[in-house]
């Protein structure tokens, strides 16, 4: 088992990777405009989402155009299995055996759950992305990244700075920040009220921006105070050995085999 001084180098190394990442996406993005340009990308088949492979095409011709296509197929595959796998097996597990069944349900039966929660998964995934066809990529993926930390992020700051957060606290910091976001992102010019909607034909947007981390996050943060204010049953003793260990590692020993 990795010690905590492991773990907190594997967190540094894939935030720093992360971050990489994404600002290559933006070199790439301006690279595309200004080597491309930006008529004939809105004009190729996907709008904004061609930037990447009508760069590569400038770039390399057909195959590097081939090689970036395969990439992203590959990548694709690669984490709609992954989310799948991992959504069916925390329900089969987490919300299935833990709760409905109190951790007595048979590995078979938890089995044959996962499989049941991937299938839901993908058909509801596939609804989703024929409702989102034609928005652009990187955009739905900013959404799902406001939701993320709508629902993450003041439960975690919280957890970690504030020594009265509590367990009611983080419930409802995490259910204020998902569900507020959801409802926004709802009401927003994303589904209704705009040309490029979801569904152009109605209006019913009443939340003016089209992504709802400004408000939503928040949310959470005010909701995880209100829960802690209204039960505080932080434990000071234990806050204090857990920010020891977070900090310094010290109770985290490296497994030894037998």
């Amino acid at each position: 088992m990795p010690t905590a001084k492991e773990a907190r180098r594997s967190v540094t190394w894939a935030i720093g990777l992360i971050g990489a990442f994404y600002l290559f996406t933006l070199i790439l993005g301006f690279g595309a405009a200004y080597l491309v340009g930006v008529d004939e990308i809105l004009a190729a088949p996907g709008g904004a989402n061609s930037a990447a492979p009508a760069l590569a095409y400038e770039l390399g011709g057909t195959l590097l155009l081939g090689v970036i296509a395969a990439v992203a197929f590959a990548t694709i595959l690669a984490v709609v299995a992954g989310l799948t796998i991992t959504a069916a097996a925390s329900f089969a597990h987490d919300v299935y055996n833990g709760v409905l069944k109190d951790g007595k349900a048979s590995p078979e039966k938890e089995v044959r759950v996962a499989r049941t929660t991937a299938v839901v998964v993908g058909l509801v995934s596939i609804v989703g992305g024929v409702l989102a066809n034609g928005q652009n990529v990187a955009f739905l993926v900013s959404l799902a990244f406001a939701i993320a930390a709508s629902a993450n992020l003041p439960s975690i700051l919280l957890s970690l700075y504030w020594r009265r957060f509590s367990t009611r606290g983080s419930v409802w910091s995490i259910y204020g920040g998902l569900v507020s976001a959801l409802v926004l992102i709802v009401f927003s010019p994303v589904v209704t009220g705009s040309e490029t909607a979801m569904f152009p034909g109605a209006d019913i947007a009443w939340f003016p921006l089209s992504n709802p981390a400004l408000v939503s996050v928040p949310v959470g943060f005010l909701a995880g105070w209100l829960g802690t204010m209204t039960r505080p049953d932080a434990d000071a003793s234990k806050q204090a050995e857990m920010e020891v260990r977070a900090l310094t590692g010290a109770g985290a020993e490296r497994a030894t085999p037998h």
